[in-house]
């Protein structure tokens, strides 16, 4: 998942049941999803399913369970979280892992089917692990949010004090090593060392789209890999970053999402119906959030 994985317990709870054996187990869900998911492996189980999508296919249980999630989210968003985005970012040039950094990528621009998609109606027989997923697909907007509450559901029977993080995205239980609730720092999209805010957070996961690290261009456009299945192009418009608190983390990464791709003009309109804790960046460095993110902020940068 391109991700450093950092699993962070005060000093009592290391001394409650068997540390090593549940923090591995906690870091293998990561490993298990990104091998049964990645598109860029093309014997993953995942790609084989892609490979010929309008056939039944049975898949890993880890994998079964992501599409089923996807599927809903897709749902829940009304098409906002689509998952059929391969072809898209394949012809942005994003069909292998990129060499992301200040020396952006130069991709030459490919053929684009620019058509309006249809609905997604994938079909599922969960007996057997089968899908039938009609398109190809890819688990990037939501895999790591599933992979962190997969790890939090390892945890979360043995321990009520814990970190789970993953290149940003991550689930704090209980209260943090300083007998506090845990402090999580917002990164800066420009890649600025002093975080955009600091919130204090307990029983909460945190998610963030930006385009700090997954850019690139075309031509001389610059790019990212936030596509909106409604335009089929990197969306966003005048957005930096996203940053979501909620309940669960699967549901927080799709939110974030889902938020960025409103861009600068709508996204606090949609925050703000949809009752998200959110705070966002514009490309000018400005931030603002919701009013259900406020009591989450204990500092904000000025």
């Amino acid at each position: 998942m391109a991700s450093t994985v950092t699993i962070q317990v005060p000093r009592h709870v290391a001394g409650e049941g068997d540390f090593t054996s549940l923090t591995r187990r906690a870091l293998a869900v990561f490993h298990d999803l990104e091998k049964e998911a990645t598109r860029f492996v093309a014997s993953s189980p995942l790609m084989r399913s892609n490979a010929t999508p309008t056939r039944w296919h049975r898949v890993p249980p880890r994998l079964f369970e992501a599409l089923g999630e996807a599927y809903d989210e897709y749902r829940r968003t009304r098409g906002v979280f689509d998952p059929r985005v391969v072809a898209d970012l394949e012809s942005l040039g994003y069909d292998a892992t990129l060499r992301f950094g200040a020396s952006e990528a130069r991709r030459i621009p490919r053929d684009r089917d620019v058509s309006v998609r249809g609905t997604w109606a994938p079909k599922f027989r969960r007996p057997r692990r089968e899908v039938w997923l009609g398109e190809a697909v890819e688990l990037g907007g939501i895999g790591k949010g599933l992979a962190v509450r997969g790890a939090r559901d390892v945890l979360a029977p043995h321990w009520g004090d814990y970190l789970i993080e993953a290149g940003g995205d991550c689930f704090v239980a209980g209260i943090s090593p300083e007998g506090a609730p845990w402090r999580i720092g917002v990164e800066d999209p420009r890649g600025g060392a002093t975080p955009l805010a600091v919130l204090a957070l307990s029983d909460r996961a945190v998610a963030t789209s930006s385009t700090l690290r997954r850019r690139w261009r075309v031509g001389e456009e610059q790019v990212h890999h936030l596509i909106d299945p409604r335009t089929r192009r990197s969306g966003g418009a005048g957005l930096a970053s996203v940053t979501v608190v909620g309940a669960d983390p699967a549901r927080a990464e799709v939110d974030a999402k889902v938020l960025f791709l409103a861009g600068r003009e709508d996204v606090a309109a949609t925050a703000r119906a949809q009752q998200l804790a959110a705070l966002w960046c514009d490309v000018e460095g400005r931030v603002n959030l919701s009013d259900a993110m406020t009591p989450y902020v204990i500092w904000e940068a000025t």
